[in-house]
């Protein structure tokens, strides 16, 4: 409870020493996490990128491509007609979630981005452009 106080407290309990010993080696462990795990694999002539989506219906996820940048973003949205009908609650931790991760798809052929969802992972097959290979051409002279 002492903990949510909003200024700072000196470390001259012995009960604290603990708790304060946690948050000091553990500060920035979840800091940096992402929204959600993405692993990408280069398969040769394209990339697959798997996002680990649980708890998403095919629905609540939404891809963006805009100017080079692919944009995933899931979202849960729950009324209170939903929640009056699945009954009451003691306790309900999860009524509003949104998540989203950007992705540089430079050198991405767009037109060929195909996307599947099975089992709370979102699939998305990215084929790589062809490489530009300079063409020769014959100038005549007038």
């Amino acid at each position: 409870m002492f903990g949510m106080i909003p200024f700072e407290r000196h470390d001259d309990n012995m009960f604290d020493m603990f708790d304060n010993f946690q948050k000091k080696f553990f500060n920035d462990s979840n800091a940096k996490l992402p929204a959600f795990r993405t692993d990408i694999r280069d398969q040769g002539d394209k990339f697959l990128l798997e996002a680990e989506l649980p708890g998403f219906q095919k629905e609540e996820i939404s891809l963006e491509l805009k100017e080079g940048i692919l944009t995933i973003k899931a979202e849960h949205k729950e009324s209170e007609e939903e929640q009056a009908k699945k009954g009451e609650y003691v306790r309900r931790e999860r009524r509003y979630g949104s998540f989203a991760r950007t992705f540089d798809v430079s050198g991405i052929d767009e037109s060929g981005i195909t996307a599947a969802y099975h089992n709370g992972i979102l699939e998305l097959t990215l084929p790589k452009q062809a490489p530009v290979v300079p063409q020769a051409r014959q100038i005549t002279i007038g």
